[in-house]
């Protein structure tokens, strides 16, 4: 499958709209203080550290849902722990207080995420495949792959810091992490990689042309420890290690997904959607005697903390993806270091939107075109993108 070449998603922020459900609300009782957050062009941990900043926060005392689009409008909540009583505005981001909750706000209290997603510039025919692959996504499911928003620390070609990490090749990990270039970095973080790049090795002359920041801090640390690069990548910032080792995991994840899909049904029940780190199979159709296994399909996220019960079948899928990584199961882990960890737990493999509706109308940025907006609910941790990619490929 390919895409529309025409059709334009996210053409302004209003196209793409994203709400938390919850059912957390504040009160007048607890030591975290509880906020609502709306943005709009930020990625969320850009707009939390703006927050921050403001108000002089330790990133420690602060928690978080989940990860929000940067192209788009977006609401969702936090906690910061003896946080100010008040509200924040500050350019697209506003911060309303909610109250006091006795605990902080997690991914656990999300119940789903509602989108409302604008699909532009498309024509009549268009409109009609894209209807036609939205019941095909209500009787067969969306695959539940994680999407590229996921992978935006992966250059390209593709380069996983948490591989480097994994092979123990600390120094490797420490450059990639400082200096591939990151598709939103503004002038200022490109010319700090390009003295990071330029200057690698000579801390002393690095440390003298780099302002003060995060980088700075690492290479001051390498001035008096010149070759210990473990220690310098242990004290990246823990929400960067968490990013890194997550998107390393959540490639290997999709590839299993991929893998139990291309085994399980016929070419012809298949179609396929480009991810940025490349295309990934997606039913078309489910047949009836494997529609069970796919409604209840779920799979480890892969870890050496992960231990196959005998004859799992997730075991044989985890396997072959990670022989294509010169890796073991066991040896999924970062040696010599407690923290960070790969995480654990199970993900669906099919979701279903729930509240699925769409509404065609003329478009009034693209004359003579036509637009579909698309409502829908998604679980916490999938992709409404995926859903878009998924109807608007065309065979």
């Amino acid at each position: 499958m390919r895409y529309h070449a025409r059709m334009k998603l996210k053409q302004r922020p209003e196209d793409f709209r994203v709400e938390e459900l919850t059912a957390a609300a504040g009160g007048d009782a607890g030591e975290f203080a509880f906020y609502r957050l709306d943005k709009t062009g930020w990625t969320t941990p850009d707009a939390l550290a703006a927050v921050r900043r403001r108000w002089n926060v330790d990133h420690r005392r602060l928690s978080y849902g989940g990860l929000k689009d940067r192209h788009a409008v977006t609401r969702q909540y936090l906690t910061i722990f003896r946080g100010p009583r008040r509200d924040l505005a500050h350019e697209r981001v506003a911060v309303t207080y909610l109250g006091q909750r006795p605990e902080p706000y997690t991914s656990r209290d999300i119940t789903a995420n509602r989108f409302v997603v604008v699909l532009r510039a498309m024509s009549d025919t268009v409109v009609s495949r894209v209807a036609a692959a939205l019941e095909e996504v209500r009787d067969a499911g969306l695959p539940n792959y994680f999407d590229d928003q996921r992978f935006g620390s992966v250059g390209d070609p593709p380069r996983f810091v948490a591989r480097e990490m994994v092979s123990g090749r600390f120094e490797d990990a420490l450059r990639l992490a400082l200096t591939a270039p990151y598709e939103f970095d503004r002038a200022d973080a490109k010319r700090e990689k390009a003295a990071l790049t330029r200057l690698w090795g000579d801390w002393p002359a690095l440390k003298a042309q780099l302002p003060k920041g995060h980088a700075r801090s690492l290479v001051d640390y390498l001035v008096t420890h010149p070759t210990d690069f473990k220690g310098a990548v242990a004290r990246l910032r823990p929400e960067l290690q968490g990013l890194y080792l997550s998107a390393y995991q959540s490639f290997l994840w999709n590839r299993m997904l991929a893998a139990w899909l291309a085994r399980t049904l016929p070419p012809a029940d298949l179609g396929s959607v480009e991810l940025k780190l490349g295309r990934v199979p997606v039913p078309l159709r489910m047949p009836d005697e494997k529609r069970a296994e796919w409604e209840g399909l779920s799979l480890p996220l892969p870890s050496a903390r992960v231990k196959p019960e005998p004859g799992a079948a997730w075991a044989g899928l985890a396997e072959e993806v990670l022989r294509a990584e010169g890796l073991t199961l066991a040896e999924l882990k970062v040696k010599g270091m407690q923290k960070p960890f790969f995480g654990k737990g199970d993900r669906a493999g099919c979701v279903r939107p729930a509240n699925l509706a769409h509404a065609a109308d003329a478009d009034d940025l693209n004359a003579g075109r036509r637009n579909l907006t698309l409502a829908f609910d998604l679980p916490r941790g999938s992709y409404a993108t995926m859903l878009v990619k998924r109807v608007t490929a065309a065979s």
